[in-house]
């Protein structure tokens, strides 16, 4: 495995030595670098710090894994492996993500999710240990999106907002969401047993990455979000 010191590395020198090596990296010292693994596939790899913006961007196939925080826009369009965050995650987290898989144990900032799409057998799926900020799964067309709420007192589980514009793909938050707003074209109510099973394996692997006891938050109230069918959002996003 290669170690790459950070320190004064650019993200383009950081970004190089990450693609021309063949094998796994552990990246020390990051602080704000972009595009870390942008487009990566065939490898893994950890960075101890704070990446910058788009981390993973167009991720196709790579896994990172992050010890700390990372900045905005982590997964922009990724197609497919996994990021994981042991930290929190700033805004647009999996924007326009269309498969692969994204989990972090803190909080996500505005608009994660957003244009988040599902493609044949591609399925994108963000889990989100703690609160998610307003605009949370905005113009969603495809995918799962999980908001888990661990230790968030008395705080709304999500933001201002959420599901506007929604016209695919599913929404689940582990709340009864009696203080949340939801728009007039999305139906939110009780998890099912069906819901919760199609779930189950990804709060299984969120829990087995962080530590955390599955029983406690699997049978825990979750409220499901889906689009309406008439939802007019479709007509332009989705192709018939």
């Amino acid at each position: 495995m290669l170690t790459i010191e950070a320190g004064q590395l650019d993200f383009l020198k950081l970004n190089e030595a990450v693609r021309s090596s063949a094998d796994d990296c552990v990246i020390n010292g990051c602080l704000g670098q972009r595009f870390i693994a942008a487009g990566l596939k065939g490898k893994n790899v950890i960075i101890n710090g704070v990446p910058g913006n788009a981390l993973g961007a167009y991720l196709d196939g790579a896994k990172v894994e992050v010890f700390g925080n990372a900045q905005d826009a982590v997964g922009d369009t990724m197609d497919g492996g996994e990021i994981i965050v042991r930290g929190s995650v700033g805004d647009a987290a999996g924007y326009a993500m269309r498969g692969g898989r994204i989990f972090v144990k803190g909080n996500a900032g505005y608009r994660a999710g957003i244009h988040m799409k599902a493609y044949k057998e591609k399925l994108p799926v963000m889990v989100i240990g703690g609160t998610a900020g307003s605009f949370l799964g905005e113009y969603q067309a495809g995918g799962i999106i999980i908001v888990i709420g661990i230790d968030i007192g008395e705080k709304n589980i999500v933001g201002a907002f959420p599901c506007t514009g929604m016209h695919g793909g599913k929404m689940y938050l582990r709340s009864d969401c009696k203080k949340i707003k939801f728009p007039g074209q999305v139906h939110a109510r009780k998890a099912s047993y069906e819901d919760m099973q199609e779930i189950e394996g990804y709060i299984s692997e969120f829990c087995e990455i962080f530590g955390y006891g599955k029983d406690e938050i699997f049978n825990s109230y979750f409220t499901v979000v889906t689009p309406d069918s008439k939802n007019p959002y479709k007509q332009m996003y989705v192709a018939n």
